[in-house]
């Protein structure tokens, strides 16, 4: 009985055993943890008393007073929250790129520019001739039934070998098939003709466009002019379409063109300027295009730069294509084509007209910062001119390959791309309805072509100011003309409407250059976001190095003591299943044997309890302990 009662009880032992455990893994912890912090409250109360951040400190100093610590911790998130609110403004303002304009003035010596001068009238090559005189008859008897208006037609040799009249009579089928027409306006659709209510003005007068399927449409247009102008250019080129040899109109009548021209005082020679067929403006030259010796303005002032004097006579040419007498001219870059629908204005007869230029130069960021291209390289779009890239250069690239695509024929105006050939009615029967249907798309932009074309991220332009005065003057016409006549063989009788002159130059040296430059850099974004810190907080760039270290304390922490829970929650798990009650009554009701496993175990368990002082001395039997005792 005193043997049971000494022994400690099974619960007081596990319960011991457990809590020398947890003070053993107490001290693990603590020794695990001697860089860091023990909880996170210790972490951020040490952070907001040591922190040189405005504040903050504030939060440990008022811990007694709960309205204030509510108080500042409101204020000091809010802070928080208006500071990074001005960040997200600074980003998103440093990825939008913007750029600063700068503008520098530049004094040097120019390179002049090309200048490009047009008749401003086609002209009746030898190669169309007789054609356009067959045009010029359908277009008489046209106008006779339309407007009951008698046309004068030059006098001509209307004679024509058999081979012309075949070619006549397909021109006028082919007329026949895009006739000139009157057509009452939309609100006066279902009146009769002979009506009363149905004036002259009240009608729309086009041709009429037939595709492959005989769906047709009605071009129309609201002046009569306009009409008769567009459907006359229609059949006119495609009089030039069938041209086999494109140098057949090569045609070059300089010296009946440009009586005289001069540069920085000094005489105008061949080498100076190049020749060019437009199929509205005729004639057209251009001088200073030879990249290989350009003109150089040595002074600015309308006696150093270039001066002509030019003829603006309209002999034997087409009065249905241009209803204007004069010249067009036009300024421009070396190496750019010459758009005079453009850029070109018209010079009057009997007028000096005097042009003064400024030039500018535009210098674009690429990249990010804006949508230019520096040579046109990365643009989806061939070029078809024999020129550097523009604007211009690439919008009719897109509109002449569209042409292509879609009429089988390319349009006469703009350069033939490879393979394909001039649309002609003679080859192509519908190519006018399927050109102007594409035409409406192309300005519609439902083609895309104004979204492909990017602007060049460098470009020359030049500003132009004109000035006008009637030339040559009342007192000096007469010697004027009579030189003229002398050099020239100058013998119109309307003199004055016969002249023009005109004088381009540089108005100053000083030239003008529009850079960009980046507004929002790394440097400016940094010292941006520094001064919102300083501001909200007052700190600096320590101060910032004292949040990241909280930061990674944070997570060195958290990872720390999950792995400390993760490892406490397997030691406390048992490693095995425990025994059912089934097995521990056949154990105890087991006869206990000397040799028995379970013997050895039960004894191996006694073993291990503290020992007692009536357990020390040890008998040669067990009545001897008793009777000791």
């Amino acid at each position: 009985g005193s043997v049971k009662a000494g022994k400690m009880p099974e619960g007081e032992k596990m319960r011991q055993y457990k809590h020398e455990e947890e003070q053993q893994q107490k001290e693990e912890e603590r020794e695990g943890l001697i860089e860091f912090y023990s909880s996170y409250q210790e972490l951020f109360q040490f952070f907001c008393s040591n922190t040189t951040i405005h504040g903050a400190i504030r939060l440990v100093c008022s811990k007694k007073n709960k309205m204030k610590t509510a108080f500042w911790s409101v204020l000091f998130f809010l802070t928080f929250g208006l500071m990074y609110w001005q960040f997200g403004i600074l980003y998103r303002e440093y990825f939008s790129y913007p750029v600063n304009l700068n503008l520098n003035l530049n004094s040097d010596r120019l390179t002049f520019p090309a200048v490009t001068l047009c008749t401003l009238n086609p002209y009746r090559y030898s190669a169309i001739r007789k054609q356009l005189d067959k045009l010029d008859q359908i277009t008489h008897q046209t106008l006779l039934d339309l407007y009951d208006y008698n046309m004068s037609l030059p006098q001509r040799d209307w004679s024509t070998s058999s081979t012309q009249r075949r070619s006549s009579r397909s021109l006028l089928h082919h007329v026949q098939r895009h006739p000139l027409q009157r057509q009452k306006r939309d609100n006066l659709v279902n009146l009769p003709e002979n009506s009363p209510s149905v004036d002259k003005n009240d009608w729309k007068i086009g041709f009429v466009l037939c595709s492959e399927n005989n769906d047709c449409f009605h071009q129309a247009y609201s002046s009569g002019v306009d009409a008769v102008r567009e459907w006359y250019s229609f059949h006119y080129i495609n009089i030039l379409a069938q041209v086999p040899d494109a140098k057949a109109l090569d045609e070059s009548d300089f010296e009946n063109f440009i009586y005289a021209c001069r540069f920085n005082e000094a005489t105008c020679d061949k080498a100076n300027y190049t020749h060019f067929h437009h199929p509205l403006y005729g004639n057209c030259y251009t001088f200073n295009d030879n990249s290989s010796s350009l003109w150089t303005s040595s002074l600015p002032g309308i006696n150093n730069g270039l001066s002509l004097v030019v003829r603006t006579e309209q002999n034997d040419f087409i009065p249905l294509l241009s209803t204007v007498t004069g010249a067009r001219v036009m300024v421009h870059d070396q190496n750019e084509p010459a758009f005079m629908d453009d850029g070109g204005f018209n010079v009057r007869p009997g007028i000096e007209t005097s042009i003064s230029m400024r030039k500018e130069m535009t210098v674009r960021l690429g990249g990010s910062y804006s949508d230019c291209t520096e040579d046109g390289s990365d643009v989806p779009v061939q070029n078809l001119y024999s020129s550097r890239y523009t604007e211009q250069v690439c919008i009719r690239s897109c509109f002449q390959l569209n042409m292509v695509e879609r009429c089988g024929c390319a349009y006469y105006f703009y350069p033939l791309p490879d393979g394909a050939e001039y649309c002609d009615y003679m080859k192509h029967r519908a190519w006018g309805y399927c050109y102007y249907k594409l035409l409406a798309e192309f300005k519609a932009d439902v083609l895309g072509c104004f979204r492909k074309c990017r602007k060049p991220c460098k470009m020359t332009e030049y500003q132009l100011s004109a000035g006008y005065s009637r030339w040559p003057s009342a007192v000096s016409e007469d010697w004027v003309f009579y030189m003229l006549s002398q050099q020239n063989k100058y013998n119109i009788t309307s003199k004055r409407n016969g002249v023009a002159k005109v004088n381009i130059f540089f108005e100053e040296w000083n030239y003008k250059t529009n850079g960009e430059s980046p507004a929002f850099t790394v440097v400016t974004l940094l010292s941006q976001l520094g001064n919102q810190w300083s501001l909200w907080f007052g700190s600096s760039v320590l101060s910032v190095m004292e949040l990241a270290e909280l930061v990674l304390d944070f997570i060195a922490i958290t990872f720390i003591l999950a792995f400390r829970w993760f490892r406490s929650r397997r030691k406390l798990s048992p490693p095995g299943p425990p025994l059912n009650s089934q097995d521990n009554t056949a154990f105890q009701e087991e006869a206990p044997a000397p040799s028995a496993p379970h013997r050895f175990t039960v004894e191996a368990v006694v073993t291990t309890l503290p020992s007692y002082n009536s357990l020390e001395p040890r008998g040669p039997s067990r009545d001897g302990e008793v009777g000791h005792e």
